[in-house]
């Protein structure tokens, strides 16, 4: 049943109040072609919104959550970036570099982290790179300006011989973010990094928590995550 899009779509949706019509027309638009569907999608917020029915952040968070859990987890035997094995993947990149979802991944995590104060979020190739991208043209759909940056995993060689690309960090404070993190080295590296900077790191953000949180947390940095393992069934 995972694998059924009908099936994903209402488990996506679960919770979230509808009278019957609603429910009815919800279920009217799983035979439309998928550009048909996203507009009626929108038609159904416009009208929600009107009526003052709307919650982005349940709605938002509830179709992500659908994406990531019937096109990014993989099941298999694999080798982790920390070098545990798992019975599981998620590729996140399959999500966050789609267009239909980028926009509402980067509200996600804006969203996750609202109680943080940064003006700048990012961490280290190649993980982080589409959370950063998706955060900064989310906030500035809401007219705010976040910057955005990248920590290369290694001093660059040549030309500025920069470790840390985009605007500058010093004297900033900044969000470490990373796409999904079992032990939190990948996104740690970019804290020890950001810090030699002169950046003051805010706390750092995952879209998915592995079970990162208790080895970031000790070091003393907040720590948030969209999404936890048992919220993708796996």
């Amino acid at each position: 049943m995972a694998g059924d899009p009908r099936h994903g779509a209402a488990a996506g949706y679960r919770g979230r109040p509808m009278d019957a019509a609603g429910a009815s027309a919800l279920w009217r638009g799983r035979g439309l072609a998928p550009a048909a569907r996203l507009t009626l999608r929108a038609s159904r917020r416009d009208e929600a919104r009107s009526q003052g029915g709307y919650d982005p952040g349940v709605d938002d968070r509830a179709e992500l959550l659908h994406a990531i859990r019937t096109g990014a987890v993989v099941r298999g035997d694999f080798v982790l970036s920390s070098g545990q094995r798992a019975s599981w993947y998620v590729d996140l990149r399959r999500v966050l570099l789609a267009g239909r979802y980028a926009p509402i991944a980067g509200r996600v995590m804006l969203a996750a982290t609202a109680d943080l104060s940064y003006e700048a979020v990012g961490g280290l190739t190649l993980g982080a790179d589409p959370v950063a991208a998706a955060m900064m043209h989310a906030a500035a759909r809401d007219g705010r300006i976040l910057d955005a940056f990248v920590v290369r995993k290694g001093e660059k060689a040549h030309g500025l011989q920069r470790r840390i690309e985009g605007p500058d960090v010093a004297g900033r404070r900044v969000l470490a973010v990373e796409d999904t993190s079992t032990t939190g080295g990948s996104v740690l590296t970019a804290v020890s990094a950001l810090q030699e900077a002169g950046a003051e790191v805010a706390g750092v953000a995952v879209l998915v928590d592995r079970g990162a949180g208790a080895r970031i947390t000790a070091l003393g940095l907040p720590y948030r995550a969209a999404y936890s393992q048992p919220d993708l069934g796996a």
